[in-house]
Formats: C-alpha cells, sequence, structure tokens
C-alpha cells in the first residue's frame, strides 16, 4: 500500500502539472482509500499490482478499446508465440474488476465470474485464447462488466454539448 500511495502520488501530481487545477490535491489519497476498500478490506497492507492496475484502467478516461487491451496485457501470459490470456487469469480479472461495483453494494455472486469466464471459453478447445477472440468477448458487454461500457458512455456524454436553445 505504501509504494501504491508513493505511486499514486508521483502520477497525481504529473497530472495535476498537465492540467492545472483540474485535479483535486487529495486525489491520490482519496484513490488509494477506494483500492483499499476494494482490495485490502482486511487492513493488510498488501495490494496486488494487477488488482490496482485493473482498477486504474477501469477507472482511466481511456476509450473502451485502449482499456480492454490494458487488461488483456497485463493479464495475459506468453507461450512463446504469442500472448494468451488462460481461464484463471480471466477470473482473476472478472473477480479483480467485480469489486469495483461491490464497493458500492452492487457486486454479483462468484458464479457471475463462472458464467462469464465461460461465456468468454464457449466454443474454445485450447485452455487459452488470443487477444483478437478477448476484445470480441468484450465488445459483446458481458453481463458481469456491463458496468464498464455503461460508465464509458456517461462519462462520454459529458463531453457533448448541443447550441440548440429551447424555445
Amino acid at each position: 500500500v505504501w509504494q501504491l500511495s508513493e505511486m499514486l502520488k508521483k502520477l497525481f501530481q504529473r497530472v495535476r502539472l498537465e492540467k492545472p487545477g483540474q485535479v483535486d490535491p487529495r486525489a491520490a489519497k482519496f484513490t488509494l482509500s477506494l483500492l483499499a476498500a476494494m482490495y485490502d478490506r482486511s487492513g493488510t497492507g498488501y495490494i496486488k499490482t494487477r488488482s490496482a492496475a485493473a482498477a486504474l484502467i477501469a477507472l482511466s478516461g481511456d476509450s473502451l478499446l485502449a482499456k480492454y487491451r490494458a487488461f488483456f496485457q497485463f493479464y495475459a501470459v506468453c507461450d512463446g508465440k504469442a500472448a494468451l490470456i488462460t481461464r484463471s487469469a480471466l477470473r482473476s480479472l472478472l473477480t479483480d474488476l467485480n469489486q469495483i461495483p461491490a464497493v458500492v453494494g452492487e457486486s454479483c455472486a462468484l458464479s457471475c465470474v463462472e458464467i462469464a469466464t465461460h461465456s468468454c471459453f464457449h466454443g474454445v478447445l485450447n485452455s487459452a485464447i488470443v487477444e483478437e477472440k478477448f476484445l470480441s468477448w468484450l465488445k459483446s458487454e458481458p453481463a458481469l462488466l456491463l458496468w464498464l461500457p455503461t460508465c464509458y458512455r456517461l462519462s462520454a456524454t459529458k463531453m457533448v454539448s448541443h447550441q440548440v436553445k429551447c424555445g
């Protein structure tokens, strides 16, 4: 948690320099509190790097496709030829991402993770899938992760302005 705190301070300090006045000075502290609430409920002082990365990617302002590619990069393994995501890595990712809605009381049961994993690997005979299959599955908006594209769309609509006057 201490290392994560230092990293978040540096990250938000850099963003504050790039976008003065747009970042709350307490952003690092608030983000660390959120990550601890999601991934260190028992107060051990440890948060898995991949879990924190998954949450930061999910909550970033990046496009959905960029987020999906980043998830793959963090959870995939290399078999010598190509990067692949295994069933257990996908379960790990989905469990980590499921902690985000869980922190506000909107989580779903562990069976949802298994159902989502099964749907991703439907018709796949291998023990792992390539990035293209993974991205295709995420683009189909699986129920467990429906909150992610929904949040993205909500944030994207904040940037839309219409030059229409009401009569």
